[in-house]
């Protein structure tokens, strides 16, 4: 299991919870640097799963958290957007 510190280094995560009103939009383009900044050996999933649980006492209805939880949803379910196996073929 990773510290905070290791799951956080820039602390963008801690910052969105703190930061009052902010939007969904937001919280996706912070939860985007985040998740490009995270060291190659930590695994996307883990570290979110180890974020929310951090911030379990946060309340449930905060875009972060929905942010978060619709990142893990999205890794479970992945899907295929373009490409050429995505265009029709005639």
């Amino acid at each position: 299991m990773q510290t905070l510190a290791e799951l956080d280094h820039k602390r963008l995560i801690r910052e969105a919870y703190r930061i009052d009103g902010i939007t969904v939009s937001q919280c996706r383009s912070i939860f985007l640097d985040w998740a490009l900044s995270l060291p190659t050996q930590l695994d996307n999933r883990t570290a979110i799963t180890q974020i929310l649980e951090h911030y379990r006492d946060e309340p449930s209805d905060h875009p972060m958290t929905g942010v978060l939880q619709q990142g893990l949803e999205e890794m479970a379910n992945p899907r295929r957007r373009g490409g050429w196996r995505s265009r029709s073929r005639d």
